[in-house]
């Protein structure tokens, strides 16, 4: 049996259009496409369901807020089996906006957005080093993002 959920023409279609800009009305969904606001209303709900479509959400520009530094950390953990209770530690710290569980050399790869490198210190000192489980840390700043895409289906 296959685990994936099948999509059809109509499914990519209309994950192709939201994908671009989440904010597309399914009305106007419907009359790119040719069929029913209804339909579309229903395959994406039918999609939510089986879990393909798992959230929406707002594609911020942090540097118009104020965060003009984005740095990635490769965290090394006193012991591999301390991963969930760092990972609920590291939640609580606003300035981690993703991590993700990996091979190699760290057992956790992070993405941090900070205002300035002494707001970055204070993140890294204080609340990065101070999680429970961590020994260490290496940060690799960020000079410029040149790609930002979602996967084209």
């Amino acid at each position: 049996m296959d685990d994936y959920y099948q999509i059809d023409k109509i499914d990519r279609s209309i994950l192709s259009v939201l994908m671009e800009d989440a904010k597309t009305p399914y009305t106007e969904i419907a009359k790119k496409m040719l069929v029913s606001a209804g339909t579309i209303h229903v395959r994406m709900k039918k999609m939510e369901e089986a879990g393909l479509i798992k959230k929406s959400r707002l594609d911020i520009n942090y540097e118009l807020l104020g965060y003009d530094l984005t740095a990635f950390l490769g965290i090394y953990l006193e012991k591999g089996s301390n991963y969930k209770e760092v990972i609920k530690q590291m939640e609580a710290i606003p300035e981690i906006i993703e991590a993700h569980y990996t091979t190699g050399v760290y057992s956790i790869f992070a993405k941090i957005t900070c205002k300035n490198t002494k707001h970055m210190r204070h993140v890294l000192n204080e609340d990065i080093q101070s999680v429970t489980g961590i020994q260490r840390t290496e940060t690799i700043i960020s000079l410029e993002q040149s790609i930002d895409k979602q996967l084209k289906l």
